[in-house]
């Protein structure tokens, strides 16, 4: 397991950072990029390390192993980030919809008004990420895999052909 965990700490170390930093993190939109890379890079690392062909499983456990890591990040640096960029964001968003609909901006600017600036939802949205990072990153590990493992894994053993019948000695 000790040859596992130093990829997938790095793996998953890339992509909470990447989950986190403001702007970077929205490329997370496109179907959660940065946990699928970061499962990929702990395939990657592992394999290139690796005495022995890499199996799905390996990708599987290297991708919830970065997952974990990349998740934790997340929580623990993403909700200050968030508390702190949420105003910032807010206003971005706003004043690039009020180009578009200036009706639709107003709004938008209502709600967000209403919903004040409240933790509950950026906790709430913060768990919903680490859990979507946790899932997308196995699956870059599993990804990881064929893309990766170019050496072919080892042949089973030949059956024993001593003994008789079902290999059972006389």
């Amino acid at each position: 397991m000790n040859n596992k965990l130093k990829p997938a700490l790095i793996g998953g170390v890339v992509l909470g950072l990447l989950s986190v930093i403001p702007f970077v993190s929205a490329l997370n939109v496109c179907c959660c990029l940065w946990a699928i890379l970061g499962g990929m890079l702990a395939t990657f690392l592992y394999v290139k390390g690796s005495p022995t062909p890499a199996t799905p499983a390996d990708g599987a456990v290297l991708g919830a192993l970065a997952g974990v890591v990349g998740g934790l990040i997340s929580l623990i640096l993403g909700i200050p980030i968030s508390m702190a960029m949420g105003p910032t964001m807010r206003n971005l968003i706003v004043s690039l919809l009020e180009r578009v609909d200036p009706r639709q901006a107003d709004l938008m600017r209502q709600q967000i008004e209403a919903a004040g600036s409240s933790i509950g939802p950026v906790i709430i949205n913060a768990l919903i990420l680490a859990v979507l990072l946790f899932v997308f990153s196995i699956i870059g590990g599993l990804l990881g895999v064929p893309i990766f493992e170019k050496r072919k894994a080892l042949p089973p053993p030949p059956p024993s052909t001593s003994g008789g019948p079902g290999g059972y000695a006389a």
